[in-house]
């Protein structure tokens, strides 16, 4: 294959705060398109009518132009083989289903729900792998009419060869080989008419002339599921590269629950954009010591596809920070550094509309950062003697604390109606007072008991902050009511 055919692309779903993890397989995507000459695509993969948002979706484009991530074709600046946004694209899916089932590798299933809940709940009781068990697949095509004339909802699944096992090469782990009886009958076309996210992958991929998928190594095991509807389809898969995932120092899963994944965390706190890019693109390349610090430019001239790391990349924070840090000193001129000191601080209006709120609650201008300072601050060095005003218990802040982050994570639309209306609805289905739910919340956010408006400061907060603030009060919390004060 020419270098100048090749066609890679970042896929993300709009479903929630853009992960760091989106911005670490995009990367490679882009220096691997920089890399052979080739074409870098910024596909939606929205097939998740209930999850996906235009909210999460302008995150996304927001987060990865942050990045300094630049591609040729997408939702926002078009191209020949659009739209580039999967919901667009439905009317497209179908003929390709039906393709499918005509040849015989596709079926129509009537399962409810609860039958497949129960259906699973009895393999895992009986130690299987839960997995579709055929029970469809023993209609006649007099039956499956009848039914489908009656307007029954029903999806479309694939056949799964019943012997073997599904043997390909993987651009990073090799020779792969997963035995059939581990795949399930994959839903294809779900009850709604959407595809599902592997059938729309491969169509989307197929039309879009796609070469190589680069991806996060869960997805290793849906591989033998897209070679066969590629096969299915009478059509050649692409190269498959699955990157190791980014884990914890101590190896575990990099997530949201245990850290700040968010690419808007990053932002806030004050990274360079180049030096995230800088610290993520070293899991790509081979340097000698002394030579870590490095532009989009470098990377891509370094970038070393075929000498890839199984073993893990490790997101470490102190790197990080380290790298920061040098970029900060290193390579911005006094006037760059003060223009992105002035352009951080304004992000999402933080700067003008924090002073604004502080306007009325101030008697001389020297009040300010003592008011305010947390809308800047990566850190509020929390202490249990910051709870010390309120009336609630420890166990009672843990709880709130363990109610509230959760939930809040369910707000679609991030702004202060929508944190007032949903932390009300928390103090109702909690049986508190609001102010019992709110006094530790406000010390959670600002540090302080006494600061700006709590649900305006945490919309020009954001999200990702607000998570990160409300994990590490909980944990404070926890401390206490362990400790017994």
């Amino acid at each position: 294959m020419a270098d100048s055919a090749v066609r890679v692309r970042i896929a993300p779903s709009p479903t929630g705060e853009p992960h760091v993890g989106t911005a670490y397989i995009a990367l490679f995507n882009y220096l691997f398109a920089k890399k052979h000459g080739g074409t870098f695509i910024l596909r939606i993969e929205d097939t998740d009518a209930t999850r996906s948002t235009p909210e999460f979706e302008q995150k996304v484009l927001d987060a990865l132009k942050w990045c300094g991530l630049e591609w040729s074709e997408g939702p926002d600046v078009g191209g020949p083989y659009g739209p580039y946004r999967q919901s667009d694209r439905k009317d497209i899916y179908l003929d390709y289903v039906r393709q499918i089932e005509k040849n015989g590798h596709g079926f129509r299933c009537f399962c409810t729900p609860e039958r497949l809940e129960q259906m699973r709940e009895a393999q895992r009781a009986a130690g299987k792998q839960p997995k579709y068990d055929g029970h469809c697949l023993t209609l006649s095509a007099e039956e499956v009419t009848s039914r489908v004339d009656a307007g029954e909802p029903h999806v479309v699944r694939m056949k799964i060869p019943t012997e073997g096992s599904c043997k390909f090469t993987d651009g990073v782990y090799g020779d792969v080989e997963i035995p059939w009886d581990s795949v399930d009958m994959q839903v294809l076309l779900k009850a709604d008419g959407m595809p599902t996210y592997h059938m729309a992958n491969v169509v989307d991929d197929y039309l879009m002339k796609i070469t190589h998928v680069a991806r996060g190594e869960e997805w290793l095991a849906s591989v033998p599921k897209h070679i066969l509807i590629y096969q299915y389809l009478g059509l050649t898969p692409p190269v498959f590269m699955h990157l190791s995932l980014m884990r914890n120092a101590d190896k575990s899963k990099l997530s949201k629950r245990k850290n700040p994944t968010s690419i808007s965390y990053y932002s806030a706190l004050g990274y360079l954009p180049e030096a995230l890019m800088n610290f993520l693109g070293l899991f790509f390349i081979q340097i000698a010591e002394g030579e870590e610090l490095m532009t989009m430019a470098e990377l891509a001239e370094k970038f070393d596809p075929d000498n890839l790391s199984k073993s893990g990349a490790i997101f470490d924070i102190q790197k990080l920070d380290w790298l920061n840090g040098r970029w900060i000193r290193e390579k911005l001129s006094d006037d760059e550094f003060l223009g992105r000191v002035l352009a951080w601080a304004s992000e999402n209006d933080r700067l003008k509309q924090g002073l604004k709120l502080s306007q009325s609650r101030i008697s001389k201008l020297g009040e300010l950062p003592g008011l305010a300072d947390f809308l800047l601050k990566s850190d509020l060095g929390l202490e249990p003697s910051a709870f010390g005003k309120i009336k609630s218990s420890p166990e009672e802040l843990v709880e709130i604390f363990n109610t509230v982050q959760p939930d809040l994570e369910k707000i679609l639309e991030w702004n202060k109606e929508t944190i007032e209306a949903e932390l009300r609805a928390i103090a109702d289905r909690m049986g508190k007072k609001l102010k019992v739910v709110l006094a530790p919340l406000f010390v959670a956010v600002s540090g302080s008991s006494r600061s700006l408006p709590l649900f305006d400061s945490m919309e020009l907060l954001g999200r990702s902050v607000v998570r990160q603030r409300l994990k590490v009060a909980g944990q404070v919390a926890a401390s206490m009511a362990g400790s017994g004060k």
